[in-house]
């Protein structure tokens, strides 16, 4: 009878380890399966701030993944993956607890795209980043002063640190420092155009600071790049010349707002209105493209001398300015037409 007890103890230690052993291995393998952290649909999460396991178990509750938040943590506590690094992670197929928390632990960032757009001015463009990045805007625009230690490393002004902000799509880890941002930037504006367009910048009659200039000005200026270098070379003809400027776009800097302009703006006292100073303004009205730089390096050569805008967002250039007086009119006589149209409008919606 003892002898029977035995076996029948051993048997059940038997079937217990058997148990046993095969829940850890289940258990163990859903460390490492595919399907333990189940998306419908690509996810990006951001963690802010160093994260604990419990703060991220909350967070991808709340997002459209499928896991066992038990299982979870435990899989967090046995690979002793508890605290997580800041940053833009994408995730874009069913996952792992292995492979999410060593990614998460570990800080192994997915870079993001971010999207310098031209024609801005230096809030709009600190905002823009901040919008696609993790720091704030105050961050980026303390780099936009003379005194900041890029601009003095560098030996620019703010106006001319700004100007060499070159619109183009970059990628960027989301925690990236705004200085590490800003000098990245610079260096591509370096080897796209100091470097690439050499030559013609030691050519050019124009200094590469003046270059940024007039080429922020034909930024704003034009809507079609195709139009760039006839505007180039209409405002190259006018400083040839001897000519005020008399650029639009460098009054609407002046007053810091985009509209229509209107006759007494052109009298405005301002080292930036071309209607009253000669020559180009101080700086640069905006953050160029390359096509605007290219543009003034590459002016179409031409005796035109004004231009008037277009119906159409073009422009319709003459060498005379009796041939300017004619086309302003027509111009102005369409847009009186469509303060007529707009006010008969709303005299019909008010009825």
């Amino acid at each position: 009878m003892d002898h029977f007890s035995f076996k029948e103890l051993l048997v059940l230690i038997f079937v217990f380890l058997t148990v046993a052993l095969s829940s850890y291995n289940s258990r163990s393998m859903r460390l490492y399966s595919n399907e333990s952290i189940k998306i419908s649909e690509p996810i990006d999460l951001y963690l802010y701030e160093r994260t604990d396991l419990t703060e991220l178990t909350e967070l991808l509750d709340s997002l459209v993944m499928d896991f066992d938040r038990d299982e979870f943590n435990w899989a967090g506590q046995t690979l002793r993956w508890r605290v997580f690094s800041p940053g833009r992670y994408h995730i874009n197929k069913s996952i792992s607890y292995s492979e999410l928390l060593s990614k998460l632990a570990r800080g192994l960032q997915d870079p993001v795209r971010v999207t310098i757009l031209p024609g801005l001015d230096m809030g709009r463009l600190s905002r823009n980043l901040s919008i696609q990045l993790r720091a704030d805007s105050l961050s980026f625009r303390s780099i936009f002063n003379d005194s900041s230690s890029v601009a003095l490393e560098l030996g620019l002004t703010a106006e001319n640190l700004f100007s060499r902000m070159l619109p183009n799509t970059y990628e960027y880890f989301w925690t990236s420092d705004p200085e590490q941002v800003i000098r990245r930037v610079f260096r591509e504006f370096n080897s796209s155009v100091e470097v690439n367009f050499r030559e013609e910048i030691e050519a050019s009659q124009l200094t590469l600071d003046e270059i940024i200039i007039l080429a922020s000005i034909v930024e704003w200026e034009a809507r079609i790049d195709e139009e760039k270098p006839r505007i180039s070379g209409l405002y190259l003809n006018r400083l040839n010349r001897g000519m005020l400027l008399q650029a639009d776009p460098t009054v609407a800097y002046a007053l810091g707002e985009r509209r229509r302009l209107l006759f007494v703006d052109y009298e405005l006292d301002h080292p930036y209105n071309t209607y009253k100073f000669s020559g180009l303004p101080p700086g640069p009205i905006t953050n160029p493209t390359l096509s605007s730089i290219e543009a003034v390096l590459y002016p179409e050569e031409h005796d035109y001398l004004f231009m008037v805008a277009t119906p159409e967002g073009l422009h319709r250039f003459s060498r005379t300015f009796q041939e300017h007086q004619v086309a302003s009119e027509e111009w102005r006589r369409w847009l009186r037409e469509q303060v007529r149209i707009g006010r008969e409008r709303d005299l019909q919606n008010s009825q």
